[in-house]
């Protein structure tokens, strides 16, 4: 049974060829016989090519529906003209009226449905029942007219499912280009988010080290406790921007994050302290104030915070000269965080700040104004009028729509 499906609905055509041969064995014998029961002489003659060329209407009404369907009224009006009664061939009248109505065009699907409902009061004119009464007449009419539009209705309808169906697919197609669109876009975003995450924590440690490096080398043979000091600072700052570089990388890779327990958690507002004592550890000096009531805080809000004031700081140490020292305060609004990072440094000009440094390269204020952005702040940073530099910022709480 199952092949027997799977073969029909290969071979449509096929079928309706099938159908279309017993239809005109059925015609062909059925018309003759009630042909010469009224009498005709050249019958056969005239009923044979009518009753064929309903059943070739039954065969390719898939291949050529319009077509076809202007077939079927033409041998309807050659039957009334010709004085062919019906036939069971006629059948295919009622066939090519539902085909038509599920698949060819508008035009078509109109034309189908007048020559269905006109057919029965066209029969019934040419070849009347006398000894029935007119209510009589016209109730045999609507009876054989509602079949017809039974068929164009059945046939409508399923034109409209099959272009609500094509529609849906449509619009799953377009919603899965959609997706990927924006799934690119996610991952740009990502990338972009890794590669300032990647500055910052390059630029701040790497900054550190060298510093300390040098340090290391001046007091090498005259202080080696300092010198020894200056080497665990190094060491220790390269172990905690490995640690994050582990952390960021390790979400370019599927699953691994979830797997180790190797990557340090995001910074936040609390590490701040730390990141104070590292670069006063560096021989930066940086006065440090918190005003407000400390609280919880976004977690996007904390990690823009931290690295605002690490990349203020690396650029302080960058520009501000030998003899810079810092500020940095924190406060605490009701609707969200201020940031205000001062030094009284040299400065360097404020496009190498906007490149991201004297060599032009990383995202400097560039990459502030993108975090701040992404959780809906503000950031106001240029040069002091007393000398340095001065970056404020102010995070709400809630990112702005």
């Amino acid at each position: 049974m199952q092949r027997l499906y799977d073969f029909l609905r290969r071979h449509p055509t096929g079928v309706d060829g099938f159908w279309a041969i017993v239809l005109f064995g059925i015609s062909a014998a059925a018309g003759t016989v009630n042909q010469e029961q009224r009498g005709g002489t050249d019958s056969a003659a005239v009923l044979v090519p009518v009753a064929l060329l309903l059943c070739l209407v039954i065969a390719l009404r898939r291949r050529m529906p319009e077509k076809m369907l202007l077939l079927a009224g033409a041998l309807g009006l050659a039957q009334l003209v010709l004085d062919v009664a019906v036939i069971p061939a006629d059948f295919a009248l009622l066939v090519i009226v539902y085909t038509v109505a599920a698949t060819a065009a508008r035009w078509a699907s109109t034309l189908a449905l007048f020559t269905g409902l006109s057919a029965a009061t066209l029969a019934q004119v040419r070849w009347p029942q006398h000894d029935a009464s007119v209510p009589g007449q016209v109730a045999v009419v609507v009876f054989q007219t509602v079949p017809f539009a039974l068929a164009w209705v059945m046939g409508d309808s399923i034109r409209t499912r099959r272009a609500y169906f094509a529609q849906l697919e449509e619009r799953a197609a377009r919603l899965e280009k959609e997706r990927e669109a924006q799934s690119k876009v996610a991952v740009a975003a990502e990338r972009a988010r890794i590669a300032r995450e990647l500055h910052d924590v390059v630029a701040h440690n790497v900054s550190v080290m060298v510093v300390q490096a040098d340090g290391a080398a001046y007091v090498l043979d005259a202080a080696p406790d300092q010198a020894k000091k200056a080497l665990e600072t190094i060491s220790s700052t390269g172990r905690q921007a490995l640690a994050e570089m582990r952390r960021l990388l390790g979400v370019l890779r599927t699953g691994e994050h979830q797997e180790g327990g190797e990557y340090v958690p995001q910074p936040d507002v609390e590490q701040i302290e730390d990141l104070v004592q590292q670069c006063r550890g560096s021989g930066l000096p940086v006065d440090f104030k918190i005003e407000g009531t400390p609280r919880p805080l976004p977690s996007g809000v904390e990690l823009t915070a931290y690295r605002i004031v690490q990349e203020a700081l690396t650029n302080t140490r960058k520009h501000g000269g030998p003899k810079a020292g810092a500020s940095v305060r924190l406060v605490y609004f009701d609707d969200g965080l201020g940031l205000l990072v001062e030094d009284d440094g040299k400065g360097a000009p404020h496009e190498l700040y906007e490149e991201g440094g004297a060599d032009g390269q990383g995202h400097g204020l560039i990459g502030m104004r993108e975090r701040v952005g992404m959780v809906g702040g503000t950031l106001d940073a240029g040069p002091r009028p007393g000398g340095g530099f001065r970056i404020s910022a102010l995070l709400p709480l809630k990112p702005a729509h």
